[in-house]
């Protein structure tokens, strides 16, 4: 179990090393394009990388919570469940997080925040209804593992370069064109042949940028299933949950592509019995993984 929980977070922290390269690469040829010095680019390139993620990174958390109609409780609202995060926390070194309740038949639960000590978990009312006590408490320890392994910073920085990345890739297919139109007849065959190479990386950079998301996001669920079998020392629980929020899977009424990775399970309701080909652009790793992995843990 340890060894997996260090091996993901490898994983993970290489990927969304390549990504933040690869972003605040796309920003920098923006730059460069309209002509600024390589060296310009590269510096302007960055600072603004860095200045939309770290204001983004402040407010996302609020946003996410907004988009999914989360709405905060108290201990007298639901006591069995607030006395299940606030033992589990003890038990992870953690401080009790906020708690939020979505009003929604679809079995679900997510973590965010940007630390430990800014965290909020939300689970939907179908999910408090299908769970007995300790399959609850395997889904409330997966979220709590998202807090404890800074899962939910991680996601957040992803979320927020994924939107960059799809911004600024925007951004250079409009205006490529406009400088076409404003250059001579003799310069605008090798403008076309620039505009060319730009329309590719316009186009692949937000592919690119998704495909790491979703290898991040999977990544993040096998550690944080790991690590809610460390802390409630019975992996049978959570893959007891887990199959039947794949057996109660349905669309949630506010699922959003933008938050569908925060998810302990696909909002949208798949099933998670897809073609090989489709597992690369799923933001969860089929559940029969999961549950064999817990079910091996168990053993």
């Amino acid at each position: 179990m340890y060894n997996q929980i260090t091996s993901n977070k490898r994983k993970t922290w290489i990927l969304l090393l390549g990504f933040s390269v690869f972003a605040v690469g796309i920003v920098t040829l923006l730059a460069f394009q309209f002509g600024a010095p390589i060296e310009d680019a590269l510096i302007g390139g960055t600072v603004f990388a860095v200045m939309y993620s770290v204001i983004s990174f402040y407010v996302s958390d609020r946003v996410v919570l907004g988009v999914t109609g989360a709405k905060p409780i108290e201990k007298r609202d639901h006591p069995e469940l607030y006395r299940i995060v606030e033992n589990l926390s003890i038990t992870a070194g953690l401080p009790t997080p906020k708690i939020y309740i979505i009003n929604d038949p679809s079995p679900n639960a997510f973590a965010t925040g940007r630390d430990p000590h800014h965290a909020s978990v939300a689970f939907t009312t179908g999910l408090l209804q299908v769970l007995n006590k300790q399959e609850l408490e395997g889904v409330v320890a997966h979220e709590l593992g998202h807090v404890k392994n800074l899962d939910i910073r991680i996601m957040t920085l992803v979320v927020v370069l994924v939107g960059l990345v799809l911004l600024v890739s925007q951004m250079m297919l409009r205006m490529r064109f406009l400088h076409i139109n404003n250059r001579s007849k003799d310069a605008r065959g090798l403008m076309i042949v620039l505009l060319v190479v730009h329309l590719l990386v316009a186009l692949l950079a937000p592919l690119v940028a998704q495909v790491i998301k979703l290898a991040i996001s999977r990544e993040r669920e096998y550690l944080a299933d790991a690590t809610s079998a460390l802390l409630t020392r019975y992996p049978a629980g959570l893959a007891s949950a887990l199959q039947k929020i794949r057996d109660h899977a349905v669309p949630m009424q506010k699922a959003n592509d933008a938050t569908a990775h925060l998810f302990i399970s696909d909002p949208f309701g798949g099933k998670n019995k897809t073609p090989i080909l489709h597992k690369l652009f799923m933001t969860h790793p089929p559940i029969e993984d999961r549950v064999a992995r817990l079910q091996k843990m168990g053993s």
